[in-house]
């Protein structure tokens, strides 16, 4: 088989989204919001149990059960989205309760994601080979200023993102809006991403899919860099 089309996830495959310690410490000094260093501690690590930080941990513990079904379907739109993670960060009592919409805020900016030390190497790599590029990403909100912001931007042919869908992955439809865009056949395809489950469903389509660890940016210095061994 040969490749001729590459689709990446977004968080955890080609960029990570900062720690919920600096998510929230960022925020709090926006907001003039003072906490001592252990509540600080104690309040980003109770946000992480709670899975408030999208892109970061799942929540540790089953969610209430009025924002469990919002939850499950919060990558279908932009409104679904931002109740589930200001649901879950809402659990977590705050100086100013402002603060909750505010995180959600932080956590689309471009200075809360990085990109891994080896995704730009890797997404040039592919397109100097004519290798098409897309992302195929469950969010719900506009990744594309990250991309750009950080230079990855003009290696992307396709961005398919579950908000502007409806549907989130595992669902084969938005693999396969991502190979008519990019006009590759799901059997000379490459799914790369870090969820077994959402990422996975592209091989109900045809194509090939290959997983990568969910890591911090540091611990996966080189993670991506076996794409190019199976594209060839």
């Amino acid at each position: 088989m040969t490749i001729k089309c590459v689709l990446f996830d977004f968080s955890g495959t080609l960029f990570r989204v900062e720690s919920t310690g600096s998510w929230l410490r960022a925020v709090l000094t926006e907001s003039e919001v003072t906490l001592s260093e252990a509540e600080l501690t104690r309040k980003a690590a109770d946000l992480e149990a709670v899975g408030a930080l999208a892109g970061g941990a799942a929540p540790a513990r089953p969610l209430p059960t009025d924002l469990a079904e919002v939850w499950r379907r919060r990558d279908e739109s932009a409104a679904s989205h931002r109740a589930a993670y200001t649901g879950a960060s809402r659990l977590v009592p705050l100086p100013d309760p402002a603060l909750h919409e505010a995180l959600y805020d932080r956590h689309m900016r471009p200075a809360a994601w990085h990109p891994y030390p080896d995704a730009a190497e890797v997404l040039a790599a592919l397109r100097g080979r004519g290798v098409a590029v897309g992302v195929v990403s469950n969010i719900g909100w506009d990744l594309r200023p990250v991309f750009r912001e950080h230079g990855l931007d003009p290696y992307v042919g396709a961005y398919v993102l579950s908000y502007e869908h409806g549907i989130q992955k595992p669902d084969a439809r938005l693999f396969a809006t991502a190979c008519e865009a990019l006009g590759a056949a799901p059997e000379d395809t490459l799914m790369v991403g870090d969820d077994r489950r959402a990422d996975g469903g592209a091989a109900a389509l045809g194509c090939a899919v290959h997983f990568v660890d969910h890591l911090p940016a540091a611990a996966r210095p080189d993670g991506l860099r076996p794409v190019l061994d199976l594209v060839g």
